[in-house]
């Protein structure tokens, strides 16, 4: 358990012990500070207002998913609370005055003191007065600056209530109410001296905090424990053996795609992003599927790139395609080859861009049809990549480079078949499925000119977007199917948690997480001398998965579907137990230790070393790879269901029951949604694994009866009644089913 998650847990316990011990033993005042020196608290806020800071750290998809508060400590170095910055998520902090600046480095850190010292590049910063905590006693007047609820220095004036012990440290509490965003600001004594940072609120009472002692802080100042925030940052990072990123911009990576923000250095704002790939001579021809947030702006391909500033741009701008060499860094030196509008460019659309380079000449196309053909040989060899110009912000997926590559657009001889069969779809009614069926055996052409029906047939649209996503899910079932009929010594685990996510991702990259995945698993084996024992190799995994590589348990965002999706719990470093548990058995497996099972606890999965000889290991993933004893899974299991610990829950689980279990929680965060119809793709896939799971069927009659699928449903109730099954009212399910045919 983490520090903030233990003050959580220990919560109910210190509250309570308030109203006894301390009015029965009141603690004295003698060592209060002096009064002749204490300052009103306005005078207070005047002082340390400027001192003050925000913090924003980034979430999932590029959005600011938390704001806190902090405080200047020393020049460029900004205190705060450990959680307020959030795991591996890029922060920003925010002055008094407005000014904003990346956090370029995480100067010091202490999870279970939930503390960290941040270093930005701002000059002439004002630091607080640090006081010393020891010295605070019961009664003291207290003040805390803050941005509750995100309402920027606010100031609201309490007094020390007590001390309390906890498992880790000593925390102050204070009768002054904390709302979010409070946390990681300073607590001030009368003299605007820092006692404490602000950490969380109580959950019984508004008017009670709590806060970390300032002189819990000082060690981290004294001997600080720098990380850069090129290591910091593993949300969205690039892997540079990969790309080589030049003239700035904001480049990172999400789902398979790359992403470009922000203004380049270069003039007129162009930012590279080279790709590391080698490129085929003498011709070659490279290709991305790009979309702008707005035509505006531009960006596209770059080829034949020095490393500097010399290479070619192929890309949309204000609604035309232009291909441009660029001989050096100003606009003197770039030449416009050639421009052109043409009706093959979606604007607002995703466009596929491809290039081929010949010797002395460029052929340029888009959407797989050819609009410029250049005589040039400015510029002969190089790397390949994208490339961004002004303030665009652009998405970018499905790069390739090679001598040849195949038109990216489903063949028109498909396009007759595929009209006869849509003509007759009606559009209330359920859908075929021997229509699906049909329809499956080349589904990734078939979803393309499926949508492009529906954008041109408003009254179908919404019947062909169904259909398109059932042919696509219905072949990611099938192939999830085909994977775990397998003995399950021969199923690729990681194969089939990358099919749970492509449900959901159709354009999913298998290619470049197994890529992801070899360079892990070549990183971890690199940290293991080769005559280690199994136990030392799993406890240098884990160091270096969880220490290292920053992956750890979802907190804040436990409930993200995100976290079900073993290619974003990569992206992000960040899952729940059964996805971690995933990645650390394939790496364990990887680097020698074949061993390692899945342990379906209650409510919480673990995994466990199971040697041939000896003793077994159980080791909680989710808790940074924590050795756990049967007495600790024991607990929590009274924890998480109030009930003891069985036999049947040390048992390890087969590979089909993971994916099951996966499906099974993605079924439950969409059940606690507002649109639990859109779980019906996990549930088919889940009742295809697991066809005798009753609650699930029932959970799948009813949600197609609320979409309209009365034949489905029907069919889902027939099926409970024939077997009678146990814990479910027959008559209620034979009234549903009535109900059902009027």
């Amino acid at each position: 358990m983490n520090g903030f998650a233990a003050i959580v847990a220990l919560f109910f316990s210190a509250a309570t012990l308030l109203s006894a011990a301390e009015k029965s033993n009141p603690t004295t005042r003698t060592n209060a500070p002096a009064a002749a020196t204490a300052k009103s608290v306005e005078e207070i806020a005047t002082t340390a207002r400027a001192s003050v800071v925000t913090v924003l750290h980034g979430g999932r998809g590029n959005a600011i998913d938390g704001t806190g508060t902090g405080f200047v400590v020393g020049d460029g170095l900004i205190a705060t609370s450990f959680h307020v910055i959030g795991e591996a998520r890029p922060i920003t902090v925010q002055l008094a005055d407005g000014k904003k600046f990346d956090v370029v480095e995480i100067h010091a850190w202490d999870r279970k003191l939930d503390l960290a010292v941040l270093r930005i590049e701002a000059k002439d910063l004002k630091p607080l007065p640090v006081g010393d905590s020891d010295k605070l006693v019961q009664g003291n007047a207290v003040v805390a600056i803050g941005n509750p609820l995100g309402l920027r220095g606010s100031v609201v004036a309490g007094v020390v209530s007590a001390k309390r012990d906890f498992e880790f440290s000593e925390m102050i509490q204070v009768a002054i109410p904390v709302e979010p965003g409070n946390s990681g600001g300073p607590l001030l004594d009368l003299q605007g001296r820092v006692q404490g940072v602000m950490t969380l609120k109580s959950t019984l009472t508004p008017n009670l905090g709590f806060a970390m002692p300032v002189n819990a802080l000082k060690p981290l100042l004294a001997k600080p424990n720098p990380v850069p925030m090129s290591r910091w940052l593993t949300i969205g990072a690039l892997n540079p053996a990969d790309w080589q990123t030049l003239l700035e911009a904001r480049w990172s990576q999400r789902g398979g795609r790359i992403l470009v923000e922000g203004t380049g250095k270069g003039f007129g704002g162009r930012s590279l992003c080279l790709s590391q790939r080698p490129v085929p001579t003498p011709a070659y021809e490279v290709a991305v599927t790009v979309k702008l947030d707005d035509e505006a702006g531009a960006a596209g391909l770059a080829f034949a790139a020095d490393g500097a500033d010399k290479h070619y741009g192929f890309y949309p701008t204000a609604g035309k395609i232009r291909l441009t060499r660029f001989d050096g860094p100003t606009v003197f030196e770039w030449t416009i080859l050639g421009e052109i509008a043409t009706p093959h460019y979606r604007p607002g659309d995703w466009n596929t861009l491809k290039v081929r380079h010949e010797k002395g000449k460029i052929f340029g196309y888009v959407n797989d049809q050819l609009v410029l053909e250049i005589e040039d040989d400015g510029l002969l060899a190089g790397k390949a990549g994208l490339a961004k110009f002004r303030n665009t912000k652009a998405e970018f997926k499905q790069f390739h480079v090679a001598a040849k590559l195949q038109p990216t657009g489903a063949p028109v001889a498909l396009n007759a078949g595929l009209e006869k069969q849509i003509e007759s779809l009606a559009p209330d009614a359920a859908l075929d499925p021997l229509l699906i069926g049909a329809l499956q055996g080349k589904s990734d052409a078939n979803q393309s000119l499926l949508r492009e029906r529906a954008k041109r047939m408003e009254k179908q649209a919404a019947q062909l977007r169904r259909l398109a996503a059932a042919v696509h899910q219905s072949g990611v079932q099938a192939e999830l199917l085909r994977s775990l009929a397998q003995p399950e010594e021969k199923i690729d685990l990681f194969h089939a948690a990358l099919l749970v996510a492509k449900l959901d991702n159709a354009e999913l990259d298998f290619a470049h997480y197994q890529r992801e995945l070899d360079e892990l698993s070549k990183q971890a084996s690199a940290k293991m001398p080769k005559d280690a024992t199994p136990d030392a190799r799993l406890d240098l995994l884990s160091k270096f998965l969880f220490a290292e590589s920053g992956f750890h348990g979802s907190r804040g965002d436990y409930y993200n579907r995100a976290n079900s999706y073993i290619n974003e719990v990569m992206d992000d470093r960040e899952g729940i137990p059964i996805t971690l548990a995933v990645l650390y058995m394939e790496l364990a497996r990887r680097s020698g230790v074949p061993e390692v099972v899945g342990i379906p606890l209650p409510s919480h999965f673990v995994v466990e070393h199971r040697p041939k000889t000896g003793k077994g290991q159980l080791i909680d993933v989710y808790e940074g790879g924590k050795k756990l004893s049967k007495t600790d899974a024991a607990e929590i299991a009274r924890a998480n269901t109030g009930g003891a610990l069985r036999e049947e829950h040390l048992k390890p689980t087969t590979k089909r029951e993971i994916i099951v279990r996966m499906l099974r929680n993605l079924v439950g965060i969409t059940n606690a949604g507002e649109a639990p119809q859109g779980g019906l793709h996990y549930l088919d896939a889940l009742l295809a694994l697991s066809p005798d799971a009753a609650g699930e069927r029932l959970n799948r009659a009813l949600l197609r009866a609320q979409s309209g699928d009365k034949t489905g449903a029907k069919e889902d109730i027939t099926w409970l009644l024939d077997r009678d099954t146990p814990g479910l009212d027959g008559n209620r399910l034979r009234e549903l089913y009535r109900s059902l045919a009027n």
